[in-house]
């Protein structure tokens, strides 16, 4: 049999109160070229005009909006003239959108947006149908000159200032980009050997060892006790900025690459006792001399 509990629901909205200025939710039942219509579970369906959907200019009433779609809106009207409650889903975003976009900045999420137009000093996009700013010094690693070669390109940004009362959101994909580069180069670093020969480019010099570029952004240290198996003061005296030299991985850790030349170096080799020639002591007269006794002076091993 059936009880109150099976009609709870209805019974809810019923006695359910909305009023002008209320932020609503409700299920997307027709989408048109006027706008959308909204089951809200009362009395009277809400109704959004296609003009008070979005404000972001990428937006498509046909191909964002299905039915069955769940959606937030703001109350304008209880009756638009055609006995459907006016609602304004933009008007909801402007209170709704700030919450989220701080939530999405407290949190550092990455977000990727496309790149609409361009304005001084920097390019606009939107979030959650806000109006964003990323300046050209924000919208790479390095500053950007020519902003309008970006047009309609998709870029991951994080959010770096959120003000919903002066209306200010600011993104910055030069962060992301940074964070990724510096991802990309210590798994590169992590990867490497020790043992590992190779080449590289002298690129600085310190009074403690000299610095070895290896390629994509990667360099080393050579140490000046890893310089040479002779005795070095100064790293000048073996090295000088721009020199091509081959070393050797000793140590990888913490992001820090350690490398030897001297151990790819030659052992020294060890002067020998001098061997007397003793073609010199011959001669074609007579000795008057042995030759023991010629050689008695001399010491051999």
């Amino acid at each position: 049999m059936e009880s109150m509990n099976d009609y709870k629901e209805e019974l809810e909205s019923s006695f359910r109160e909305i009023n002008v200025g209320d932020i609503v939710e409700g299920t997307v039942i027709g989408v048109s070229e006027e706008g959308v219509t909204v089951d809200l579970q009362y009395y009277a369906q809400g109704f959004i005009r296609a003009a008070d959907m979005s404000n972001d200019p990428t937006f498509s009433l046909t191909q964002d909006v299905h039915e069955g779609d769940a959606v937030k809106a703001k109350v304008l009207k209880m009756d638009n003239g055609s006995g459907s409650i006016a609602l304004s889903r933009k008007a909801a975003v402007d209170v709704l959108a700030w919450d989220k976009l701080k939530e999405m900045m407290e949190n550092k999420e990455v977000i990727t947006v496309q790149i609409l137009e361009t304005v001084k000093a920097g390019v606009v996009t939107y979030v959650e149908g806000i109006r964003a700013f990323i300046p050209a010094s924000q919208l790479a690693d390095s500053y950007v000159e020519d902003t309008a070669a970006w047009i309609d390109k998709d870029v991951d940004v994080r959010i770096i200032t959120c003000d919903p009362e002066k209306k200010r959101l600011v993104l910055s994909g030069k962060e992301v980009a940074r964070d990724r580069r510096r991802q990309e180069r210590r798994k590169r670093i992590d990867a490497m050997q020790p043992g590992t020969v190779l080449e590289g480019t002298v690129e600085t010099i310190k009074p403690y060892g000299a610095f070895i570029d290896l390629g994509d952004g990667i360099s080393g240290l050579v140490h000046v006790s890893q310089m040479s198996q002779k005795r070095v003061k100064d790293p000048s005296e073996v090295v000088k900025e721009g020199d091509k030299v081959k070393v050797r991985i000793t140590r990888v850790a913490d992001g820090k690459i350690s490398l030897s030349m001297k151990v790819l170096e030659d052992a020294p080799v060890q002067e020998k006792e001098e061997i007397p020639d003793l073609s010199k002591y011959t001669t074609r007269e007579n000795a008057t001399t042995s030759l023991g006794d010629l050689l008695k002076g001399f010491k051999f091993d």
